[in-house]
């Protein structure tokens, strides 16, 4: 990581957005999702976007808690910047990879129409990630992993 992360977020301001370095666990990853949510850019934006950007970095953010650190903590930056094509968003970690090295599909569960009431707990996240970007990639190097996408904006109420 390029810096070292320290109990609480700490933010610092780039030229074109918020570099948030923090430690992923469920506490921290909520705080983290608040403090980007307040910050500029993601702020300015309109509430139907402002939802899809706090949904789909929390199905990532919580992702990196919950698999890349196996439920254990660990440093994660994340970087935010405003472009013409939409919120463009970088998570590093130097948790576990991605299995295989590549993302997952982001398959639906199969769902029985008779057993609605009884719905899988996980297997939605990868698919709303998926659902919800452009240009998504992933790499890892030197220990490190990086996710990359953007978030189109509709500019809409």
């Amino acid at each position: 990581m390029s810096r070292c992360p320290e109990p609480a977020p700490v933010r610092v301001q780039g030229p074109s957005g918020p570099t948030l370095i923090f430690t992923a666990d469920p506490a921290a990853v909520r705080k983290a999702l608040a403090e980007l949510l307040a910050a500029p850019p993601v702020r300015a934006l309109s509430p139907d976007d402002l939802g899809t950007v706090e949904l789909v970095l929390a199905e990532v953010l919580n992702n990196v808690a919950e698999h890349a650190y196996a439920g254990g903590s660990g440093p994660v930056e994340v970087d935010l910047r405003a472009t013409p094509a939409g919120l463009a968003c970088c998570v590093a970690d130097i948790g576990l990879g991605m299995p295989d090295g590549k993302l997952p599909a982001g398959q639906l569960p199969d769902i029985r129409p008779d057993a609605l009431d009884d719905l899988p707990e996980g297997g939605f996240g990868w698919h709303l990630i998926r659902s919800l970007t452009a240009d998504l990639t992933y790499a890892r190097s030197a220990g490190q992993n990086r996710l990359s996408f953007v978030i189109p904006l509709t500019g809409k109420d």
